[in-house]
Formats: C-alpha cells, structure tokens, sequence
C-alpha cells in the first residue's frame, strides 16, 4: 500500500490532531489486503493508531485509520451516543460501534452519515447533516459546519498545514512508519 496515499488522506490522524479518516484503495494497488494492514498495523504498534478494512469490492477496499483512545473520547460525549442509539449502536464498546458501523456500510443503501463521529467530526455537525444536509450550513471544509464555524475553520486550516508538512516530508525520503506520532508515549508524559 502505497505511503503517498496514506499521507494523503490520513496525515492529521497520523500526527495525532485528528480521530481518524477514511480512504480508498484500488485493488490494484494491493497484492494482498490482509498482509499489507498487517503490516500497516505493525508500524502502528504502541503508536495509539490502527487501520482495519470497512468494506472490500471486487475493485476498492475502504480503509478506517483511527486512534482508538481519540475514538473512545468522541464516541462518549452525550450528543454522540444519543446520535449512535437513534441509529441502533449499542455503544458498550468502540469495537462493537466499528462492527455496527461496518453493518450498515454493507446493508444501508445510503452511505451512513454517523461516519462522521467516527472521523473526529463535531456531534453538532454530524446531526446537522443528518437532518438536512443543505439547510442552517455555516461553511464546508472537511465537513459541512452547522455548529461553531471560527473553531472548524482553525481545524481546517491545521489539517491543511499538517498534510502539507507530511507531504514535504514524504518526498524528501521519511518513511511513514517514521512520521507517526506515538500519542501513547504523549499520554503517558502528560
């Protein structure tokens, strides 16, 4: 799995400022899926950072990169859970939300937008989008903004800087495995 991809899509989740991202992948470009997030996952060993496939076609695979501590954080805040129960989610655990996310990207006929708390997004946003996608928007960036746009702007901004570094230092040779921040040794200073 290519490196540049990874950063594309995953820099601000790589660097730790970010829950997570999704991204896909041509086939083609993977000789075989379990081994390379094998792989994947062994340069995130002890970094706070994993990737697991949510969906696998003949033609893509949809990869979720994701802090699991960041996701837990997110994924217990009351506006949140109250969005996952409404959609079904037991909320005992992030793994048994990943599993129901992963359910629904398969049998829903419409991509499910709760995706969004899983990436980090503002509950307040994702239930905006939830409930009408056009109406009371403040700004698109990442993500549609119905909350606080002066806060999303700034995130927007640092996502945009962070992968512009991450590119820079992709091209002049670091390997990826090398730019991953490790956030369980920042947790365990802090």
């Amino acid at each position: 799995m290519p490196d540049s991809i990874i950063i594309e899509n995953c820099s601000p989740t790589l660097a730790g400022i970010k829950t997570g991202n999704i991204f896909t992948i041509d086939r083609s470009l993977v000789s075989d899926i379990k081994e390379e997030l094998s792989e994947l996952n062994q340069c995130f060993v002890g970094k706070g950072l994993r990737a697991i496939p949510l969906k696998i076609t003949d033609k893509t695979i949809l990869i979720y990169l994701y802090r699991p501590e960041k996701l837990k954080a997110d994924l217990s805040c009351e506006e949140a859970k109250a969005i996952l129960q409404k959609k079904g989610y037991g909320c005992d655990s992030i793994e048994s939300d990943i599993v129901h996310l992963i359910h629904h990207i398969h049998n829903d006929g419409s991509f499910p937008h709760e995706i969004g708390l899983f990436l980090g997004y503002p509950p307040i946003d994702v239930k905006g989008f939830m409930e009408d996608t056009r109406k009371g928007v403040k700004c698109v960036g990442y993500w549609k903004v119905y909350g606080d746009k002066e806060k999303a702007e700034k995130t927007f901004s640092s996502y945009r800087k962070c992968t512009e570094i991450y590119k820079k230092c992709l091209s002049r040779g670091r390997h990826l495995s090398q730019m991953v921040v490790n956030t369980n040794r920042v947790k365990s200073i802090a």
